[in-house]
């Protein structure tokens, strides 16, 4: 899998995820000297969906902040890189808020969650990062000391619960491979499963697609098989659906002259049926009768 396959998918999921919560922004430009943050946050007061939905990536977005996923665990360069960035950030909105006679707390200056699948004891002593003693964040989420306003996410010590998948996703092996299952096992009227479910299907669909896969590649090409499967067989159905529907409609035009707004709103109940008791009730049974049977609009 390509680096950039990787920030692809990473960025889009991410931005789908988020965006019912807030304002999200992907390759953010950062100066003085243009700089890109990959994921940029700021929560609505009024979301469109409750962050709990999100859990532990809910849990993140209550306030402005920016996220670094990483394919494979950055290197220290790699992580004063995000820093850099985060502090070019605050010293943007700093001067915005100057400009504007405004001012900006240091509660309010934005966080960085950089996303890693492993976080080593090296790198993480290196930086000093510590889990909460509050006890506030669950293990696996290390934070730098407090005024660098950032954490390290070791992705594949996150505990395997419902608050973390949709951040074990982002993760390797067996932690992807589990998060993965999850994902394909959520009822079909959760709020993210269909969305989430296209973006992982998608991801799948380039990768296979991609030249020179390496043993990595191919491990995570059978992580996300199975969401591809089922994302695919989600559209077959959901083509089928809608040629039902339009058959029906067809029908009613056909049989009573207009499909009005009370026909229209009773094909909802109608399509619960079974193809050969529809066909027959849509034969015999008047407009008043249909509508008696099945409700509708209006």
């Amino acid at each position: 899998m390509t680096r950039q396959l990787h920030d692809q998918f990473a960025k889009q999921y991410l931005e789908e995820l988020l965006a019912p919560l807030g304002q999200v922004e992907t390759s953010r430009d950062v100066s003085p000297e243009v700089r890109q943050v990959d994921v940029w946050f700021v929560p609505t007061a009024s979301p469109s969906t409750e962050p709990q939905v999100l859990g532990l990536l809910g849990q993140m977005a209550l306030s402005a902040c920016s996220f670094e996923p990483f394919r494979n665990q950055p290197s220290p360069v790699e992580v004063r890189n995000c820093l850099l960035k985060l502090y070019s950030l605050h010293g943007e909105l700093l001067r915005k808020a100057r400009r504007e006679n405004d001012s900006v707390s240091e509660a309010e200056l934005p966080i960085l969650w950089i996303l890693s699948p492993t976080c080593s004891a090296n790198l993480l002593n290196g930086f000093g990062a510590k889990l909460d003693s509050l006890g506030n964040w669950v293990e696996g989420v290390y934070f730098l000391p407090e005024y660098q306003k950032t954490a390290l996410v070791a992705i594949n010590q996150l505990p395997v619960t419902e608050a973390t998948l949709w951040l074990r996703i982002m993760g390797r092996r067996e932690t992807q491979k589990q998060a993965v299952q999850e994902i394909k096992a959520l009822p079909s009227n959760h709020p993210f499963s269909k969305n989430i479910l296209e973006i992982v299907g998608k991801w799948y669909f380039k990768l296979q697609t991609s030249q020179n896969l390496d043993e990595e590649d191919r491990e995570v090409l059978m992580n996300l098989s199975p969401a591809y499967l089922k994302w695919r067989e989600d559209v077959v159905q959901e083509g089928r659906r809608e040629e039902r529907r339009e058959m029906v409609e067809n029908f009613l035009q056909i049989r009573f002259g207009a499909l009005d707004e009370q026909l229209a709103g009773a094909i909802p109940s109608m399509l619960q049926l079974p193809s050969e008791e529809l066909t027959r009730l849509l034969l015999t049974l008047s407009r008043e009768e249909l509508l008696e049977r099945f409700g509708g609009g209006g």
